[in-house]
């Protein structure tokens, strides 16, 4: 993996991000459950389940950036290894965090996730979140940190116009996600509650959030979307919302649905405009920079190749080290030993003081024959 520490302005487009709260009782465990069964089905190559310290103890083989560091906070490293098309490799790493890294009132336990791929990410490739989290309803681990809201739901806006605002607001400048915002002509029968994100690829579904207007909110959703963020919302249709600072490329009016049918059929205008919104260069999130870094600089999960390259790569270092510092201790000891000599010589015979000789004048550069010079005013004329 190539250890690129330099500060982005905008996400990286060989990466997937995401950030959340797990409401359950033992996250980790869901986490190892799930590796455990993807690992022995083949979906993933390998994985690691590592405890914090560990994954931030500098070793003699794979030194760490202190950057790498996942912080006192962190419960646990869950790093995973596996193939997409084209027998191209995704290394992912999830962190868990205690509650109040999180949330302020401590509800559920945080988590980051970082994966990069060798090449651009692609929608259609398996989700990151998947595969270390089940992919059922029974497990709470998509919350978002910001708001009560899910990643896996159509989430109703707050019936409170500060609420309102205040979330729509939060989940612009705070959320590592996208967010759409979609207004129910009329109630919903059943399957047309069902999340619009359903239909997403698989790498993206988990990379929105899906917020409802009902009926009779059109004025307000609009009224607040237009007075936070700059974008209206039609009514029976939808908006894919900026995000704060602004996406690079972003128009509202591009961006805008004037109709979603809500009936249980494919939105395919919404869905291509929620692909085309995810493909336009992302400004880096809040902390996002730091979990990449750990992600590059603080990898653990290495192939027996990359093993074998490194230890051969740090073999010729540790050969090249050493030889320098053997013809160091050679120079050195011929000239102590020369030093020596010249001393003996300016000390022997009746210790009469003696006339220092005059400098050469072509002067010289080696440590030998400084030192020899040096003791040689000491010497005098022989007699």
């Amino acid at each position: 993996m190539a250890k690129n520490s330099a500060p982005a302005t905008t996400v990286p487009d060989t990466t997937w991000l995401g950030r959340g709260r797990h409401l359950g009782s033992e996250p980790e465990r869901d986490v190892r459950r799930n590796l455990i069964a993807l690992k022995a089905a083949r979906v993933i190559d390998d994985f690691l389940d590592l405890d914090p310290v560990e994954a931030a103890r500098s070793t003699d083989m794979y030194p760490r950036d202190e950057s790498a560091d996942p912080g006192p906070l962190a419960r646990r490293v869950f790093e995973a290894r596996w193939q997409v098309a084209d027998g191209v490799t995704v290394r992912a790493q999830l962190t868990t965090y205690d509650p109040e890294s999180r949330r302020a009132g401590g509800e559920g336990v945080g988590w980051v996730l970082a994966a990069e791929a060798e090449r651009a990410w692609e929608a259609g490739w398996i989700s990151p979140a998947t595969v270390f989290w089940p992919d059922s309803e029974q497990v709470a681990w998509d919350h978002e940190t910001v708001g009560n809201v899910r990643l896996r739901a159509a989430n109703q806006l707050p019936k409170d116009d500060d609420e309102l605002r205040r979330l729509l607001r939060d989940c612009a400048r705070q959320s590592w996600f996208i967010h759409v915002v979609v207004h129910e002509a009329m109630t919903p029968g059943v399957l047309g509650q069902r999340p619009v994100t359903a239909f997403l690829p698989p790498s993206l579904r988990h990379r929105v959030v899906e917020h409802r207007a009902t009926p009779e909110q059109a004025l307000i959703a609009d009224f607040a979307m237009k007075k936070e963020l700059g974008v209206g919302m039609p009514r029976g249709g939808a908006v894919v919302l900026p995000g704060v600072p602004q996406v690079s490329g972003y128009d509202a009016e591009r961006f805008t649905v004037r109709n979603v049918f809500l009936d249980g059929t494919e939105p395919t205008e919404l869905l291509s405009k929620i692909v085309e919104f995810a493909a336009l260069p992302r400004p880096v999130p809040d902390g996002a920079e730091q979990v990449l870094t750990r992600l590059r600089n603080g990898w653990h999960l290495h192939t027996p190749d990359e093993e074998l390259v490194h230890a051969r790569t740090m073999v010729t270092k540790y050969a090249k080290a050493l030889e320098a510092m053997t013809a160091s201790c050679d120079l050195y000891r011929e000239a102590a030993e020369s030093a020596l000599a010249a001393l003996a010589e300016a000390t022997s015979g009746d210790n009469a003081p003696r006339t220092p000789a005059p400098p050469t004048a072509k002067p010289d550069t080696t440590p030998l024959k400084t030192l020899t010079k040096t003791f040689g005013l000491f010497r005098g004329p022989k007699g």
